[in-house]
């Protein structure tokens, strides 16, 4: 019944949501907090019912918006925890190109900061009332910094990983241990930024450190395939690669919560 459940109801609700993209309103108001005196404004929206475990959300370039709310809110229904984590600080939501690259590069080139304002959200996350078992995902950059999170064993109670459409490069000096969580990957066959061969290579990376891990191939999904009302979104991709996290967060979240 409950995997059931898993499935279905979110296709439901994302089928109405691209379709009202412009009628999205929150269902709660942004959560502010401080890392080393400096602000950030989160976004949580606890599961509806018995939590399942929680989701830390981290997002693509733009900074958090209305896209990664509706995710979190997504989730909520399904009974998880979610936070959407800020990672360049309140009200600093890049519109320009150059901005964008900006604030994702200030991040790519100081990885620690990157990893403590990660954790720094699952802080305030189970702060808020977050379950304590949680899977880390993230969109384009957020998914590269989700994989970045995951390459540093450091925070408690991480049942796994997911990147959709984000950049799977490995630093150099960089590796996963073999004790890191389950991690899924969601990747556009057509992407045109992240190559088949960086997945390959991912693959590499993942099977020589026995580390679990499945990656779905959408086929003609470009870059940022998930991202609703978008020119880039890709109906079908999405709602399989949604389909497939819910499985994965079954598998591996809602177990461990119990």
């Amino acid at each position: 019944m409950n995997s059931t459940r898993l499935l279905l109801t979110p296709l439901a609700a994302a089928f109405f949501l691209v379709g009202t993209a412009q009628a999205y309103e929150p269902t709660r108001e942004d959560t502010t907090y401080s890392v080393e005196e400096e602000t950030f404004a989160g976004y949580f929206a606890p599961a509806e019912g018995d939590s399942r475990g929680s989701v830390l959300i981290i997002h693509d370039w733009d900074g958090l918006d209305d896209y990664e709310r509706l995710r979190a809110d997504m989730l909520a229904q399904q009974g998880f925890d979610a936070f959407a984590v800020d990672l360049f600080g309140q009200g600093n939501r890049p519109q320009a190109l150059e901005d964008k690259q900006a604030a994702t590069n200030r991040l790519y080139e100081d990885r620690e900061r990157m990893r403590q304002l990660i954790l720094a959200g699952l802080e305030e996350a189970r702060a808020q009332g977050a379950h304590d078992a949680t899977v880390v995902i993230g969109y384009c950059f957020g998914g590269s910094a989700a994989l970045e999170f995951a390459r540093w064993v450091e925070a408690e109670g991480i049942q796994g990983y997911a990147s959709f459409h984000g950049g799977l490069d490995t630093p150099e000096g960089q590796q996963y241990a073999s004790d890191t969580p389950p991690i899924l990957i969601a990747h556009g066959g057509a992407d045109s930024m992240i190559s088949m061969q960086d997945v390959a290579q991912l693959a590499n990376e993942l099977e020589a450190a026995d580390v679990t891990y499945e990656i779905g191939v959408y086929s003609g999904a470009p870059h940022a395939f998930s991202v609703f009302g978008s020119d880039a979104y890709h109906e079908r991709a999405d709602q399989r690669s949604w389909d497939t996290f819910m499985v994965f967060l079954n598998d591996f979240l809602v177990e461990s919560s119990q």
